[in-house]
């Protein structure tokens, strides 16, 4: 059967306009959802429980060991799903009351015509409550379930795709938007906890009110809608999952927190020391992924921590970190900020950096006036619309009168839901640091911590990205100061990858034996003192302590130095007095060797009077003088001693040049 398109808004009775097609016409059925079968009449029935089909078949049984996969996955479209429904709203007029917003086209949904081109045009899908697999039930993981879609936008205009979330029927939010012409995409949206939703989409052609229609071949097209691990959904496969100790039956039993389905035995075997169980999947041991460094899995094996410690090799030196006084939720307020409209806002970053067993201390919250932490950490149940992660950010707007105590907050986010690793490197999971964005000192290493969001946003397809970096900075003691870079003042420049500084002491080493140096005092009345002091600048904090003074026994040496200096000064007295004789002395021998020399040459054949005389003949009659001084030093130093009993002769030989005999 075919009719027209209500309202209709287009005329058939113009040339060139196209006639309706004849109807009666018989076509092949196409085919059902997957989870869904036909059973012989023109809609489709949903599987009975226990049961799979893809859509083309006759429901199946699930074979023994496994169970079905819950949820809904919509990809044909002949008639709009029972849990859908569609409308048109617009607050001006009310010219689009009682159309539909949305229109179903075989292999897509496509917005409608409405009323006016500023319309809203609504696809609403109701989700009962979600369950998690059986094997699957005692897990704690971040996601109970997800939402895809793929859709596309073909505009000409201001056109403006929303997508928003209901949480038990009290305050609907948006979660993203798309403006202008998008090429076909995917998204994805994560379930944080088991409740009843209602997901909407939202079309606009354009928010300015106009009394013709422009735009009203601008549409939205939706492929694709699947939900995970819906209660009462329908299956279109069947996974493994763990059976009991009896498994001889084909009931599912579920693994403990923690556990994965081992392959041979369909067992539950849980995941080994510091890995945490994949959200998506638990068979095999593959499904238990390895922590990232200096990070360690939490008792359920749920996900990765820091437990406030830290080491590492720096320069041939370790150093140990400890972060525990950093452990508790720390806020950082970012801005002012102003919008074209001159209304002030702020951004505040609340920080839950490590230990806590792993648990997500942070928590942002929508909507809500003057709530502190301790609020909302109080009785988070109370609370609809918020966020408790590792690190999340708000919007606040304060009030023009009372500042900060009537401040709305809104547009919560989660920054951080994981826990990638902490490392003095700049990159870490596909996350790396711009060196510019906070120049880093020499002396003491930067220890980033690295966390990732799963929920993606239009612009950042593979989620958020969030680096804390802990710098040593002995002045800022207690919590110290957060920063974000100074090119980027919202913490990002991207939107989808963050970084922050937090200055302060808990963030140095802590001391070691080689952060001190010792100096040893004087020897003063047989005590020498010890004292002991930091090495500058000190970059360390706690750990080791600085040792006290210390007094110790000595032996003076005072009385040693006199006496050394005395014996010192005496030597060199006679030492210099020695040396003053010799040198007379020598002064007289020369005299009396020049003065023999001289009367040898006067007198050929008269010698000088001398105790001895030796007179040898030889062939020649020039005779040779030689002086002969043969003392030793040692008797020298004799003949000083006893010069006045003795005296000292020098011997002057002749030699005649002629053989003679005496």
């Amino acid at each position: 059967m075919n009719k027209w398109i209500e309202p209709k808004v287009c005329r058939e009775d113009l040339p060139d306009a196209i006639q309706l097609p004849a109807s009666g016409q018989k076509e092949k059925c196409p085919p059902c959802n997957p989870g869904f079968y036909s059973n012989g009449t023109s809609a489709c029935v949903p599987c009975p429980f226990g049961t799979y089909s893809d859509g083309t078949q006759v429901c199946k049984n699930c074979a023994a060991g496994t169970e079905p996969v819950l949820g809904f996955e919509y990809k044909w479209w002949n008639i709009l799903p029972s849990n859908m429904k569609t409308s048109c709203f617009n607050v001006g007029n009310s010219k689009c009351d009682g159309m539909n917003g949305w229109e179903v086209a075989g292999d897509h949904v496509h917005s409608g015509a409405g009323g006016s081109d500023n319309d809203y045009l609504l696809l609403n899908l109701h989700i009962p409550g979600f369950k998690p697999p059986t094997s699957m039930t005692g897990t704690n993981g971040a996601e109970v379930g997800r939402i895809t879609f793929v859709f596309e936008t073909l505009c000409s205009a201001d056109c403006v795709l929303y997508f928003m979330v209901d949480v038990n029927r009290k305050t609907t939010s948006v979660v993203e938007s798309w403006g202008g012409n998008r090429e076909k995409q995917s998204y994805t949206h994560i379930i944080p906890k088991n409740a009843t939703y209602m997901f909407t989409w939202a079309f606009q052609r354009t928010n300015q009110a106009q009394f013709s229609r422009h735009y009203i071949n601008d549409v939205v097209k939706i492929y694709s809608i699947t939900v995970t691990n819906v209660m009462d959904g329908v299956a279109s496969t069947c996974r493994a999952c763990a059976l009991g100790s009896q498994q001889s039956g084909s009931s599912c039993v579920p693994c403990p927190a923690g556990h994965y389905i081992d392959k041979e035995s369909s067992t539950c075997k849980e995941c080994p020391v510091n890995t945490y169980l994949s959200p998506h999947q638990m068979y095999g041991k593959e499904a238990c992924i390895p922590c990232g460094p200096a990070s360690r899995s939490n008792k359920d094996h749920s996900a990765c921590f820091s437990d406030c410690s830290w080491s590492v090799i720096h320069e041939n030196q370790s150093l140990i970190y400890n972060f525990n006084t950093l452990s508790s939720v720390t806020t950082l307020t970012n801005g002012p900020s102003f919008t074209s409209k001159g209304t002030k806002y702020f951004h505040i970053f609340n920080i839950s950096l490590c230990g806590n067993g792993g648990e997500r201390m942070a928590v942002c919250t929508d909507n809500i006036t003057d709530v502190t932490a301790k609020d909302m950490e109080a009785e988070p149940e109370d609370i609809s619309n918020f966020v408790k992660t590792f690190v999340c950010q708000s919007t606040i707007i304060p009030s023009d009168s009372k500042g900060f105590r009537t401040a709305l907050s809104s547009q919560s986010v989660s920054l951080a839901d994981t826990f990638l690793g902490a490392t003095a490197d700049t990159s870490l999971g596909g996350t790396n640091i711009k060196p510019d964005a906070f120049p880093a000192l020499k002396k003491i290493p930067d220890i980033n911590f690295y966390f990732k969001s799963s929920s993606v946003t239009s612009s950042c397809e593979k989620g958020r990205a969030t680096v804390i970096s802990l710098r040593c900075n002995p002045t800022k003691l207690g919590q110290g100061d957060i920063s974000v870079p100074r090119l980027c003042p919202a913490g990002t420049c991207d939107g989808c990858n963050f970084h922050l500084l937090w200055e302060t002491a808990d963030a140095c080493p802590l001391c070691t034996d080689n952060d001190y140096q010792k100096i040893e005092g004087a020897c003063r009345k047989g005590q020498q003192e010890t004292h002991y002091v930091w090495n500058e600048p000190k970059l360390c904090m706690k750990g080791v302590s600085l040792p006290e003074k210390r007094t110790a026994a000595c032996e003076s040496i005072d009385f040693w130095l006199k006496v050394g200096a005395g014996v010192g000064a005496f030597v060199a007295v006679l030492l210099v007095a020695l040396t003053c004789y010799f040198w007379k002395k020598n002064q007289k021998l020369e005299y009396k060797y020049s003065k023999l020399i001289m009367t040898a040459n006067s007198k050929e054949c008269e010698l000088p009077a001398a105790d001895s005389c030796a007179i040898m003949e030889g062939e020649d009659n020039d005779d040779d003088v030689v002086y002969s001084n043969k003392q030793s030093i040692l008797g020298k130093l004799k003949s000083l001693a006893t010069k006045d009993k003795e005296h000292s002769f020098e011997s002057v030989q002749l030699k005649s040049s002629r053989t003679q005999h005496i």
